[in-house]
């Protein structure tokens, strides 16, 4: 997959931006805060439909303006595809495939493909377990159209359950209609958990091998699915956890607490399987975080036949000098957007820049090589 151009109106600190980029490496270089992100920010939400930021839609629009444009031209397999979409303040957005409206934001999925890494991401393994099922859900979305469908069927459920807990406190008459949320529930439940031991089991010869890579081979990894049920008990569970769920108006069990876990094994240390996110290094979590956002291009590639375009926001100044060479060898064939506040640690690096673009204060100049 390749994207052809962007263009902007009114997003963000752009008020036009016309951007045609380059189907190897794109370099944009510049001070903090002049607009870089802006436009990975821009491709992002064209794969899905979201701010990796979390921020919301009106927040992405210029100051004092009302509405706001994102078009894409990308060639997929050789066959164009454009991407419209029309932030606004006070309305829903709207968004267009080859000028076709499509109804939810889900339906973008699959249309554009992109990795997005960040310095935040190399926290991956440390941070929460929301940012970790993210990962999951965003790359599950992305290889596959069912598991979108049976994800937001899954929160739709939740969502309805959730207010239903809070609504007996004022409607204890309503306590039977649980049984109908649960159904649903348990019916979206199992497809997710079925999807995601799937999508764990493959990914990890792929990030084992990454990991070995990187660390020389000297910390083999391993990834497990933490769920907080299984699919089989999830019914047993959910009804047992019914009365706690009374009482904190909330569902405390389900796909919607799941978690991935990271093991280490250290025989030289006589020690095996060691919980990366309890006692692992600071190194250890960056060099596994590494190896898992690259494991998002190698099964993608995998799933679609094609290389999503991956998106590095300033990441490589956070990379020490191994690191930064395993991921660049890693993005050899794959269509990269680069962003950077200075071009001499990008240049001296052992790949080439196929086109270098100069961000100052929401413009952008191409740059002669």
């Amino acid at each position: 997959m390749i994207i052809e151009s962007l263009e902007l109106k009114n997003f963000r600190n752009y008020r036009e931006l016309s951007l045609q980029l380059s189907p190897g490496t794109n370099l944009l270089y510049g001070p903090n805060a002049q607009g870089k992100t802006n436009v990975l920010e821009a491709l992002f939400y064209c794969a899905s439909a979201r701010s990796h930021r979390g921020s919301k839609d009106r927040e992405m629009i210029r100051f004092e303006e009302s509405e706001a444009h994102i078009r894409l031209q990308l060639l997929k397999r050789e066959v164009p595809y454009r991407v419209d979409i029309h932030l606004k303040k006070d309305r829903t957005k709207g968004i267009a495939i080859n000028g076709v409206p499509i109804r939810r934001a889900s339906e973008l999925f699959g249309t554009v493909n992109a990795v997005l890494f960040s310095p935040e991401d190399l926290n991956l393994i440390k941070n929460g377990p929301s940012d970790r099922r993210r990962f999951m859900d965003l790359e599950l979305c992305q290889m596959n159209r069912t598991y979108v469908q049976v994800l937001v069927q899954y929160n739709q459920a939740l969502q309805q359950r959730n207010r239903l807990l809070k609504d007996l406190y004022f409607r204890p008459e309503l306590v039977d209609t649980l049984d109908l949320w649960d159904d649903q529930l348990v019916r979206f439940g199992r497809e997710l958990i079925r999807f995601r031991r799937r999508f764990v089991e493959e990914l990890n010869p792929v990030i084992s091998e990454l990991q070995g890579k990187i660390a020389g081979g000297t910390e083999p990894l391993q990834v497990f699915y933490d769920a907080s049920t299984d699919e089989e008990q999830f019914p047993e569970m959910l009804a047992r956890s019914r009365e706690t769920d009374e009482k904190l108006k909330l569902t405390s069990v389900g796909p919607h607490r799941d978690d991935l876990g990271f093991l280490i094994d250290r025989p030289e240390a006589g020690k095996r399987g060691m919980d990366l996110r309890k006692y692992g290094s600071q190194g250890q979590q960056r060099t596994a975080a590494l190896a898992l956002k690259l494991s998002e291009i190698a099964l993608m590639k995998r799933h679609l036949g094609e290389s999503p375009v991956l998106l590095l926001d300033d990441v490589l100044s956070e990379l020490d000098e191994n690191r930064q060479k395993q991921l660049l060898s890693a993005i050899e064939g794959v269509q990269t957007v680069i962003t950077s506040t200075g071009m001499e640690h990008i240049l001296k690096q052992e790949f080439s820049v196929d086109r270098i673009f100069e961000v100052q204060d929401g413009t952008i100049r191409r740059c002669q090589l």
